[in-house]
């Protein structure tokens, strides 16, 4: 089983087993009584409590300890034997035990308390206090050179609290625009009530945090490291005045752990060799939010105004119509309102020209078939003659039987004995080349390396990756490893001549 930070975590096993109701509600009691500074319980006052719900009416004691066992055996309860308040031998025997829930479970607990109240929704919000507040801090760490151990420390404490604030209720906030609850709630024409404070909520949030993330970058960018180390050092000064039976013999830069910290913090406002800050993701991630509510309110304006009566401007135009003095004049406005009666359009995907400032007079005209729209129609068609190309083919045969006996020739050129060193060749032409690497390619994928070519030939490759060489040709050069081709044996190709 693995060791370390990724170890199987046995401690959360109760949240998955078939008596989860039991074990959740057992340590959900421990916890609360945790919260009330309370830390030892005994199994009657547990008993006690479950039995006043209806759902442990048939529950026995003896399952109870069954179920404290298990829960201790998992980590979540620490047993202690009780021996100071015995009165017999018999008690002492039956090794009466009063428990403890662990840390990790307190952890567990709180967590899952968190998410009852949260739903299945994200949280967050856009609180611009937390970057004034963080601003103010750095100023006061700024000045801290005479403050001591005790007030370094909490301002420490206080950076980490407003910065932790920051990016989880910002990405958490950003998570929830994204969810599909939320597009859902933006589409809906309630939504058209709210986005006049959703707007403005967007807006406040975006002007003060770039107000603020300047005076914070600023502040970050003149704190020089030497006194940022000072500072660090009071900062572990005080932590290890806390007494820990876990830190003893821990020798460990604690000073170091928190300077890399504080590099991580300025990353996320300023940047850093990696990438961009996550400011500036904050940043866009704010104005795309924006754009999107502003897409969405114009599209639902468009959809309201295709269900809004028209009834008023009907009124308005017949208003219009009744005050012209003749039928001339109305026909005009008709026109105008209406446009012409008894018009055809005809479409055509033919552009003459891409400027879209012609006019249409001046462009060029054009020729426009009609098909007639009858569904069994069909384009009279004459039977042709079948031609024969025997001839252009013979001709495409021979020249391409020539261009490869070309070929061959050449390569038959480069040949030194029963192999080709690519190192010694001349500059050669870019078909070679071109030719050369294919086999390689080919070659490699094969296990004794051996492949046979298009000219007959059986080739095999040897590699020397020790050594490169420069291969020249007539369009350039390229820099590879020591290639040998070795021509092991041939057999007569299609297309050679005779």
């Amino acid at each position: 089983m693995m060791d370390g930070p990724f170890k199987r975590v046995t401690e959360a096993t109760y949240l998955a087993t078939e008596k989860s109701d039991k074990y959740r509600a057992i340590l959900r009691h421990f916890y609360i009584q945790h919260e009330r500074l309370r830390e030892f319980l005994f199994p009657e006052e547990v008993y006690n409590h479950l039995r006043e719900s209806p759902y442990f009416k048939n529950y026995e004691m003896d399952e109870l300890h069954s179920d404290l066992a298990s829960l201790v055996r998992w980590g979540n309860l620490s047993a202690q034997q009780e021996s100071g308040k015995v009165k017999t031998i018999e008690e002492f025997k039956k090794k009466r035990f009063r428990y403890q829930i662990t840390p990790y479970t307190v952890e567990f607990e709180r967590m899952l308390i968190q998410f009852e109240h949260q739903s299945d929704q994200f949280g967050g919000s856009l609180e611009k206090s937390h970057f004034e507040r963080l601003y103010q801090t750095l100023l006061r760490i700024k000045q801290a050179s005479s403050e001591s151990s005790e007030d370094c420390a909490q301002l420490w404490d206080d950076v980490l609290t407003y910065f932790k604030k920051i990016t989880q209720n910002t990405s958490d906030y950003f998570a929830y625009l994204r969810s599909e609850d939320a597009s859902e709630q933006m589409k809906s024409e309630a939504f058209f009530l709210y986005k006049d404070q959703f707007t403005r909520y967007l807006r406040d949030f975006i002007i003060n945090l770039q107000r603020t993330a300047a005076s914070i970058q600023d502040v970050m960018i003149s704190l020089p490291r030497e006194s940022m180390r000072a500072f660090f050092q009071k900062v572990s000064q005080h932590e290890e005045n806390v007494f820990r039976f876990e830190r003893l013999g821990d020798a460990g830069d604690r000073a170091a752990e928190l300077e890399a910290t504080w590099l991580n913090v300025k990353a996320w406002f300023i940047g850093d060799d990696a990438g961009e800050s996550q400011y500036e993701n904050v940043l866009e991630q704010t104005n795309e939010a924006i754009r999107r509510m502003t897409r969405i309110i114009q599209r639902l304006g468009e959809r309201s105004l295709l269900h809004r009566s028209r009834k008023e401007d009907y009124l308005h135009l017949a208003e219009w119509f009744s005050n012209l003095s003749s039928m001339e004049e109305a026909h005009k406005l008709s026109s105008i309102v209406f446009g012409l009666s008894h018009t055809k359009h005809l479409y055509s995907d033919h552009i003459p020209t891409d400027d879209i400032y012609t006019d249409v007079w001046e462009e060029t005209p054009m020729a426009h078939e009609r098909v007639p729209r009858v569904r069994n129609y069909r384009e009279k068609t004459r039977a042709n003659a079948a031609e024969s190309h025997l001839e252009k083919k013979a001709q495409t045969k021979e020249t391409y039987l020539k261009r490869r006996a070309y070929e061959q020739r050449v390569i038959e050129k480069y040949l030194s004995g029963n192999k080709i060193e690519l190192e010694k060749l001349p500059i050669i032409e870019p078909f070679v080349r071109k030719l050369f690497l294919s086999w390689i390619g080919k070659a490699m994928a094969k296990a004794d390396r051996t492949i046979k070519t298009e000219y007959g030939y059986k080739v095999k490759v040897e590699l020397d990756r020790s050594r490169t060489i420069r291969l020249q040709a007539e369009d350039g050069y390229m820099v590879m490893p020591a290639v040998t081709l070795l021509f092991t044996g041939k057999e007569k190709a299609k297309y050679e001549l005779a």
